[in-house]
């Protein structure tokens, strides 16, 4: 690789992990002791297939403070395990389990069943909450408080990602290090643009007025990343919508090892860049070079190569932080995880050409 395209792809590490940093200083964040909430909340967890989880997301959820009128509701989505019966076994009044009907023609079975928990839900907060997710004792509030001091309508408080086996150090910190190096999160919080933001449906809060003004699930029926197309259906409404800083707020351990990853990254890297091969490829080889080339040119003794390589790392760090995932020694194997995504986004974009992704029995993209 010639010096000049070294010193260019260096100069926009630099610049990559500098805007991170900016954007570490500008997220939102609620306060350690947010004020109770003083309207109902609904927090609907869609399941399917969650027996391990389902238990200790709920006693999680029905522990959290300052929230008088909490409202839980679990939409079993078809499974074949033990999660009613889990679900049953909580015995606390506050919980409600309805079963989902097979999905309609045109819907997936995540966004079906998060539109029929929320419609049970009042005027109020709406939360959606994943099983493998360890709410906080104060995070609804803290959720809620976001909303009100803010004005928004929809917020995505980021869950610090639990990652245990090397695979997962390496690529789980990847999806909030990107939009903290790329969102420019102030004005994407006044910008009406709906590709401006960025969320994780792991934890999202929305005001119910916001959810229904912007048609909430039934406007993402089709979509595999159903979270990020929420939000952008909240902004064409009309509405704000913004990630937020929530590693004190929840916990999350999405996938259990790499093979857990192939599937989960496969049913939905080919959408979340783009839903096309061409666009899926052209982020790849931009995050890629600029990741990746620099540390290769530092081996070979390239001082602006060094500099991209720990302008990289420095980003990465940064990221890390702020979301809660490890930060020593894992940011220094940065060029290594982009090189993981791309194994995964290579294999999603072949699956999704071919017609064989699947998620849980069904059949996606």
């Amino acid at each position: 690789m010639s010096g000049p395209v070294v010193r260019v792809l260096s100069g926009l590490a630099v610049a990559g992990a500098a805007h991170a940093a900016v954007n570490a200083r500008l997220l939102r964040r609620a306060p350690a002791d947010p004020p109770a909430v003083a309207r109902p909340v609904t927090v609907v967890v869609p399941v399917r297939d969650e027996e391990a989880a389902v238990g200790g997301c709920l006693s999680a959820v029905l522990a959290s403070r300052g929230v008088p009128d909490l409202r839980v509701v679990v939409v079993d989505d078809g499974s074949t395990d033990g999660t009613a019966a889990v679900v049953r076994g909580i015995g606390d009044p506050r919980v409600r389990l309805l079963t989902a009907p097979p999905p309609p023609d045109g819907w997936l079975g995540k966004p079906h069943a998060c539109w029929v928990g929320a419609q049970t839900a009042d005027d109020g907060v709406l939360v959606f909450v994943d099983a493998d997710v360890r709410l906080a004792p104060g995070a609804l509030a803290a959720a809620a408080w976001l909303l009100d001091a803010h004005g928004l309508d929809l917020v995505s408080p980021w869950p610090r990602p639990v990652a245990v086996s090397a695979a997962e150090r390496l690529v789980q910190p990847l999806s909030p290090w990107l939009w903290l190096t790329t969102l420019p999160l102030r004005a994407a919080e006044r910008s009406p643009r709906p590709s401006l933001t960025a969320a994780n449906g792991q934890f999202l809060a929305l005001t119910r007025r916001g959810y229904l003004r912007a048609r909430g699930h039934a406007a993402v029926r089709d979509q595999v990343v159903e979270d990020v197309a929420l939000a952008r259906a909240v902004k064409r409404a009309g509405g704000r919508a913004v990630p937020a800083a929530g590693a004190d707020l929840a916990t999350c351990r999405m996938y259990d090892g790499w093979t857990a990853m192939r599937g989960g990254y496969g049913k939905s890297l080919w959408s979340s860049v783009g839903g096309s091969p061409a666009a899926g490829l052209g982020a790849a080889a931009v995050l890629t070079a600029v990741g990746v080339v620099p540390a290769l040119a530092a081996l070979g003794g390239s001082r602006a190569g060094l500099a991209g390589y720990l302008a990289g790392v420095a980003g990465r760090a940064v990221s890390a932080a702020v979301t809660g995932s490890r930060v020593w020694p894992d940011a220094l194997a940065h060029p290594v995880s982009l090189l993981a995504l791309d194994v995964l986004l290579a294999g999603s974009v072949r699956g999704h050409r071919r017609g064989t992704l699947t998620w849980r029995g069904r059949a996606v993209g």
